[in-house]
């Protein structure tokens, strides 16, 4: 068995593909109308109620039990392009997490979720460019030297 992808429901499919297009950069593999798979294996999908034989009251928006998270090289860069949609709701300001990588989370269009993470690679960088060692490192994020050697040769 394999995973084909996740799907999720939109309003407009049109205003939903133009937003993972320009914001995230996402390429379209698959375009049947309202339902766009997109080549990192995300799919949205309009009417959802319809495809999933649900009434159309049981598929809720902001149920808050899942992200979408996407990981970002140049962060502070997607930060400056974020700024490009006022309309985007925010679920608090950038926090860095223990292990060091600075997260953003916001609502899609559709209530679902985002969560932009700095590339885990950059982070161990961004540690070492500042005169840590790789044990310090390791230390600071938890993780064994062997795998922050692996994710930086990645």
């Amino acid at each position: 068995m394999k995973h084909v992808c996740m799907l999720i429901s939109v309003a407009d499919i049109n205003a939903a593909r133009k937003f993972y297009e320009d914001l995230f950069g996402l390429e379209v593999f698959q375009d049947y109308g309202r339902n766009i798979a997109f080549t990192c294996g995300l799919a949205l999908q309009q009417d959802f109620d319809w495809l999933v034989d649900l009434p159309k009251e049981k598929v809720i928006k902001k149920s808050n039990n899942a992200e979408i998270v996407f990981e970002e090289q140049d962060f502070d860069g997607f930060l400056n392009k974020l700024k490009e949609y006022p309309d985007i709701e925010y679920l608090g300001e950038v926090i860095e997490h223990s292990w060091g990588q600075r997260v953003i989370r916001f609502y899609d269009l559709d209530g679902h979720i985002i969560e932009v993470g700095e590339d885990m690679k950059m982070v161990i960088k961004r540690f070492l460019d500042s005169g840590m060692t790789m044990e310090e490192v390791s230390v600071k994020m938890d993780v064994s030297i062997e795998d922050l050697t692996k994710l930086l040769n990645s």
